[in-house]
């Protein structure tokens, strides 16, 4: 398998969500601070919009997150070609898409090992899975704790970020089970300062990937 952009690793990804956030302006503010304080990845994700409302957003994204952080749409990637993205990332529903002939990233979310195959045999460059642990963004989906990390990370060669629930005090678990990194959405955004949310959990994921590649020597 082929990837033709470098994905980062170990990989810390900020989902957005321009309402937790405070509209537009606030989510591009925000994103700049985290990509500040240690973010090299982020994911466009904002559901409610239709791929003509998401484009200007994701060109004003992209232009924060140039030179400094991969960026990736969700879903759509027509906007993630017009906006100049690095790549898409799709649900674990959506069919597999035609790659793009230009170098272009598609990762996907998977929750479970069995979707985490079928994504990688298709080849998909990275996967975010989860839930990982509970979270109030999804209250009463069941998590599948640091098990489900260790499933999937047992059975693809590809980057596996953690997302669910993630903090600082987890990030460790995460690396030690497999994942390459972790996606966050409220722990950066929901924070009274993005940047240093991002600082911080930063330093706890550079710490434990230290430690895991310290250990396999």
């Amino acid at each position: 398998m082929t990837i033709s952009i470098s994905f980062p690793v170990p990989c810390l990804m900020l989902v957005s969500d321009r309402h937790l956030a405070g509209g537009e302006d606030a989510l591009l503010a925000a994103v700049d601070d985290a990509i500040a304080g240690g973010v090299n990845a982020v994911q466009l994700r904002e559901k409610d919009l239709s791929p003509a409302e998401l484009l200007p957003l994701a060109k004003r994204l992209r232009e924060v997150t140039a030179g400094r952080a991969m960026m990736v749409v969700n879903s759509s990637v027509g906007v993630a070609l017009a906006s100049g993205a690095d790549g898409v990332h799709l649900p674990e529903e959506l069919p597999t898409i035609e790659r793009p002939s230009r170098p272009f990233l598609v990762g996907r979310s998977v929750h479970s090992r069995e979707a985490a195959e079928q994504a990688w045999s298709v080849c998909s460059d990275y996967l975010i899975a989860g839930l990982v642990f509970v979270t109030a963004s999804h209250a009463g989906a069941e998590p599948g704790g640091v098990q489900l990390i260790e499933s999937i990370t047992g059975v693809v060669a590809v980057p596996v970020l953690a997302v669910g629930g993630i903090d600082t005090q987890r990030v460790d678990d995460v690396v030690r089970s497999g994942a390459s990194g972790v996606a966050a959405i409220s722990a950066v955004l929901g924070a009274r300062s993005a940047r240093e949310a991002a600082r911080e959990l930063r330093g706890a994921l550079d710490a434990a990937w230290a430690a895991v590649k310290e250990s396999d020597r």
